[in-house]
């Protein structure tokens, strides 16, 4: 069976040039320095720029060498399937779960006499084929951040078409902008409607609900200065990187659903499994979830980790941890590893208008700046 990941890299730049691209999305470029260019308020199709050149201020991060998604191929088990010793109906059954949530990596194949297939799962289980369900898991990464942000930026958490003005509803013609779209907000007000309304460049608004937004966040007392720490933001379903002052990776995870809330407070990890198993719930709650990649625990039993379970990042989903794309899991497990501290965990809950109060109501948006045009 394809047992190897395919590798999809993607170079995101923000180069608004010409006023030919999309303003506030992370568009596909090469690494080449670009002049930084925003999109202005007076319409669709209109940029300002500074005319600095400079590296970008994000990029998508490439699988690293020997990167476990080069190899690995995860799949869900049917409820109530039984598991074999051998690739053989005719042998022990070792195991056999209840209904809940059922997930295993596949480790090999086997046909048995009769030709049938069998999967071998993780601890050298054996299940039929016909149990077994492939599953590939989200492919959604965060961005490197090079540069410090001048702006607060984030993701399109659902499908959405945009408004031209803060609280109007969208002409029916306007096109949808995807779900995990990348964008930067270059303005924010409070609608009529009492609804926080973000700018995110070529004349469209979107309301707060839809979006997972990353800002700046202080160092906490007691990190050094030079110190590796992450931060969770639990009201907008996001983390940051940062090595003391300096913001290196940002990007969306899923917490603890209720009654299954993270704790807010500041932590360290006090144990790293490049694989783990993980299970808990009961009846209809119930999980098993082998080879959960890339886990760091730190408040007691609930870390940091990749989910390759579910692709719903951005919004609560989780037994209390900290859920992350896979391959945001493997960056911040490798990037930690090389910390002159035991990593740092700060979880908290951000304000529901914490972006309107630091920059609202208008962010100044083309003072000092040259329209693409020339014009002042």
């Amino acid at each position: 069976m394809e047992g190897v990941m395919q590798r999809s890299v993607r170079r995101y730049i923000l180069l608004l040039i010409g006023g030919l691209l999309l303003g506030g999305v992370l568009l596909a470029a090469g690494p080449a320095a670009a002049m930084e260019c925003r999109p202005g308020r007076d319409g669709a199709g209109v940029y300002v720029c500074d005319g600095r050149q400079g590296v970008p201020r994000f990029s998508s991060p490439d699988l690293p060498r020997g990167s476990i998604f080069f190899t690995t191929t995860y799949a869900w088990l049917d409820d109530f399937a039984p598991l074999y010793s051998a690739p053989d109906a005719g042998a022990e059954v070792v195991k056999q779960f209840d209904a809940g949530l059922l997930y295993s990596t596949i480790e090999g194949t086997a046909t048995d006499a009769a030709g049938g297939l069998w999967y071998r799962i993780a601890d050298d289980h054996w299940a039929r084929a016909e149990n077994v369900h492939v599953v590939e898991e989200s492919k959604l990464t965060g961005v490197e951040v090079n540069v410090e942000p001048e702006r607060p930026f984030g993701w399109v958490r659902h499908s959405v078409r945009p408004s031209p003005e803060p609280g109007v509803l969208p002409p029916e013609d306007t096109a949808w902008i995807s779900r995990y779209t990348f964008v930067e907000i270059y303005d924010v007000v409070e609608g009529e409607d009492d609804r926080i309304w973000y700018y995110i460049g070529d004349g469209n608004w979107v309301k707060d609900i839809y979006l997972a937004l990353v800002d700046v966040a202080s160092r906490p007392e007691g990190v050094g200065d030079d110190e590796f720490w992450v931060d969770v933001d639990l009201y907008e379903q996001v983390m940051a990187a940062y090595e003391g002052d300096r913001m290196v990776y940002a990007g969306l995870v899923a917490t603890g659903i209720p009654p299954f809330d993270t704790n807010e407070g500041l932590f360290q990890v006090w144990a790293r499994e490049e694989e783990t198993h993980m299970y808990g719930g009961e009846l209809d709650d119930y999980y098993y979830l082998q080879d959960v990649p890339h886990t760091q625990f730190f408040d007691e039993e609930i870390a940091l980790h990749g989910a390759y379970w579910h692709n719903d990042f951005g919004a609560v989903r989780s037994h209390g941890c900290v859920n992350m794309p896979p391959r945001d899991a493997e960056w911040v497990f490798n990037w930690s590893a090389n910390a002159p501290n035991t990593l740092w965990v700060s979880v908290r809950t951000a304000e529901a208008d914490h972006i309107l109060a630091e920059y609202g109501p208008i962010m100044g948006n083309g003072a000092g700046y040259v329209t693409a045009s020339g014009a002042e």
